[in-house]
């Protein structure tokens, strides 16, 4: 027999809209915030009852956000929505060392289904459902007693102002100390779930908003071919490789102890061993090293509102094509007469298992190469490196580092599983580019060069961290060291007039995203008034000779 209605709600706790709030930030400090805690007692170590004041201020902080946006009919509402996002955000932060913040969800609104459908897996669901979805449900269950309109409004009042003054009291029991801390260890409050995220989300949202009214300012418009672009007798054929998630320190050509070079080792190319990325996620360094800004220029409201190199080079004369094996230009292609395309299994089925890897772009690039009959970019943007489904991004038959770890749980696999698995797509690369240099330098119609940079590094669990994005200000090296080769075929050296053995010479200096836009206007002997010769590596290597 049915219970009574009186008597299965009588089964369901009652609570007060404040006393609900206070559970729900007293359960998001304690149970969602391992890595917040990791860091505060790091940083005040020894000094344990300081730490636990901050963190008072910090959990009066949080009752204070969701007692302004949990009130009367929203509370439920938003309380759910709270909770789920922690429960989601906890998982990258606590168990990968992932920092959301605000170029963290731009990476993540741009991202693809088969780029993101690897995070989520069977760990990540559980985490969600016991950290989030579980409390969510407990939040709906619980009765809330709901006082008259004007005693709930007086209640609103001292809640929130109860919590606004123990965040400014306890913060001043130790000002000088605090704010200290929060100016020099800025990971710190980054680290707090939800807040965290809320904040990088309204920051983003600022973002979005302000780039739709910006207005495209012309860059390089006086763009032309210099005297030697102009004579070359065949088509100059540059391709561009942006490269995705190759840490500098995993390449043999950059010292590493494994062989993961061997193909472009035997090539006649120009390695750049201090290389630094613009960012450390695609959607900021992409961007970023197209763009005639500097990375301490760079926003991404000026990368939308300046024309990138490859305006610059359509305005130069070149066809340009974009070519992609990830998740898009990133808006770099907006004004291409051939709009970017992204590439699919028809393009080569043997290398599309059934995500399709680097491989794909050798069939076209080939038909490319013999059969055009102008000066022309091609941009081919890969899938690299790609975590964590790093097995994924090289055929089984050139497993060459092994057992490798073929999980998205990371913390399922070893640390060398990890690396093998990272190492196997390092390797992938080089035979992907040493094949891009062969099938260039095959084609006796063009005029054939190659730019390769990857567009940032990647972690593999050093230090508790896996994957890329951290915030620049304290990434490891591991996240902003990458890979940068430069490959020029005998014609392409003859006809531009560029000297490699300079470019070699100088190659160990420091460099960065920053050259690659005046570096290719430079290789290419384009003349522009866009491009800055300081950061032009080729320029400088010119051969000028007189008639």
């Amino acid at each position: 027999m049915p219970l009574p209605v009186t008597a299965t709600f009588a089964t369901r706790p009652m609570l007060s809209a404040a006393a609900l709030n206070a559970l729900v930030a007293t359960y998001l400090m304690a149970l969602c915030n391992a890595t917040f805690w990791g860091h505060l007692f790091r940083i005040f170590e020894g000094r344990t009852l300081t730490a636990l004041v901050f963190a008072g201020a910090v959990w009066a902080l949080m009752l204070l956000v969701i007692s302004l946006l949990a009130v009367r009919r929203a509370q439920k509402p938003v309380l759910v929505a709270l909770l789920l996002t922690a429960g989601v955000t906890s998982y990258y932060v606590d168990v990968l060392g992932v920092v959301v913040d605000r170029d963290m969800i731009q990476n993540a609104m741009t991202t693809t289904f088969a780029e993101s459908k690897h995070l989520v897996t069977l760990h990540f669901l559980g985490h969600v459902a016991l950290y989030g979805v579980l409390p969510a449900l407990l939040v709906l269950w619980a009765r809330i007693r709901r006082a008259p309109i004007k005693r709930a409004l007086l209640g609103y009042g001292m809640v929130t102002a109860l919590s606004a003054a123990l965040v400014v009291g306890l913060l001043f029991t130790n000002l000088k100390a605090y704010s200290t801390i929060l100016r020099a260890e800025k990971e710190l409050m980054g680290s707090v779930q939800p807040l965290a995220p809320m904040s990088g989300a309204l920051r983003y949202a600022k973002m979005m908003v302000k780039s739709t009214q910006i207005v495209v300012l012309p860059t390089g418009r006086d763009a032309g071919p210099g005297p030697y672009l102009a004579n070359t007798a065949k088509p100059v054929l540059l391709v561009i490789v942006a490269g995705e998630t190759g840490r500098a320190q995993n390449w043999s050509l950059d010292g590493y102890t494994r062989d993961t070079n061997p193909e472009l080792a035997k090539r006649d190319i120009v390695y750049y061993p201090n290389a630094t990325s613009c960012g450390t996620a695609t959607a900021t360094s992409l961007p970023c090293m197209f763009s005639p800004l500097t990375k301490d220029q760079y926003s991404y409201e000026g990368g939308l509102s300046n024309e990138n190199l490859l305006d610059v080079l359509t305005h130069a004369g070149f066809d340009v094509d974009w070519w992609d094996n990830n998740t898009g230009d990133k808006n770099i292609g907006d004004r291409l007469a051939v709009r970017p395309r992204t590439m699919k299994p028809q393009n080569g089925p043997e290398f599309c298992f059934p995500e399709c890897i680097d491989g794909v772009f050798l069939k076209d690039l080939q038909t490319k190469a013999e059969t055009i009959t102008k000066n022309t970019i091609i941009v081919l943007h890969q899938i690299g490196s790609h975590g964590p489904s790093y097995w994924l991004r090289y055929p089984a038959d050139r497993e060459i580092f092994s057992p490798a770890c073929k999980t998205e749980e990371l913390t399922d696999c070893s640390t060398a599983e990890i690396v093998n698995a990272y190492d196997n797509t390092i390797a992938y690369t080089d035979w992907f580019l040493a094949q891009v240099v062969d099938v260039l330098d095959a084609s006796d119609r063009v005029t054939p060069a190659m730019y390769y940079v990857s567009d940032h590094g990647e972690s593999l669990g050093e230090g508790g961290l896996y994957l890329h994005g951290t915030p620049y200000f304290m990434a490891p090296e591991y996240q902003t060291q990458v890979p940068m080769v430069i490959w020029m075929s005998e014609r392409f050296r003859a006809s531009l007039s560029v000297d490699a053995d300079c470019l070699k010479a100088s190659a160990a200096n420091p460099v960065s995203h920053d050259n690659m836009f005046s570096t290719v206007l430079g290789m290419l002997d384009v003349s522009t008034t866009a491009k800055d010769d300081g950061l032009d590596l080729a320029g400088a290597c010119r051969q000028v000779t007189t008639g």
